[in-house]
């Protein structure tokens, strides 16, 4: 891991297309803006594990759902 200081203001570039700029800090709280381009995915770690949590759990249930309907339409045969 990368560890860098910056101050207010202050901008990293990641690449040739990602910039974080630094736009307050406020006690622990720092604020962040991040520009890239539109086709970068840019989610906040927590909520992108929620998300693929919640993706893992549909396709788990759609997965025992089709076994029920497949068990279901060999019975009727």
């Amino acid at each position: 891991m990368l560890v860098l200081t910056r101050k207010k203001g202050e901008t990293i570039q990641i690449g040739d297309d990602i910039e974080i700029t630094i736009s307050s800090i406020n006690g622990d709280q720092v604020k962040i803006g991040i520009n890239a381009p539109k086709n970068v995915e840019i989610y906040r770690k927590e909520v992108l594990e929620t998300i693929q949590e919640e993706n893992q759990q549909a396709s788990h249930i759609s997965n025992e759902l089709f076994s029920l309907i497949s068990k279901q339409m060999k019975n009727e045969k």
